[in-house]
């Protein structure tokens, strides 16, 4: 193995740490912080629901599926951008 394919590796593994980070903060955001502060949240109203319930639980599984596709997608492009298949 050649010292550029180490180097393209480390950066590799660099974008998909960092991606995976960012995913994991947004999920801690949708699946703690949003919740915790949901009484907060329930002075307003959407679609007949309080806010905070809502987003409790619709909300937060509507973001847990787009972070799932969202992070396959540009995990994908990391993965195409080294070459890897």
């Amino acid at each position: 193995m050649s010292s550029t394919d180490t180097g393209a590796m480390d950066r590799h593994w660099i974008k998909t740490r960092n991606l995976t980070y960012v995913v994991l903060a947004l999920w801690a955001l949708f699946g703690i912080i949003i919740p915790w502060n949901a009484a907060s949240l329930n002075s307003f109203s959407f679609l007949g629901f309080p806010l905070g319930y809502y987003m409790s639980v619709q909300g937060s599984l509507i973001a847990f599926v787009a972070l799932i596709w969202i992070q396959n997608w540009m995990q994908d492009r990391i993965d195409d951008e080294f070459g890897i298949e």
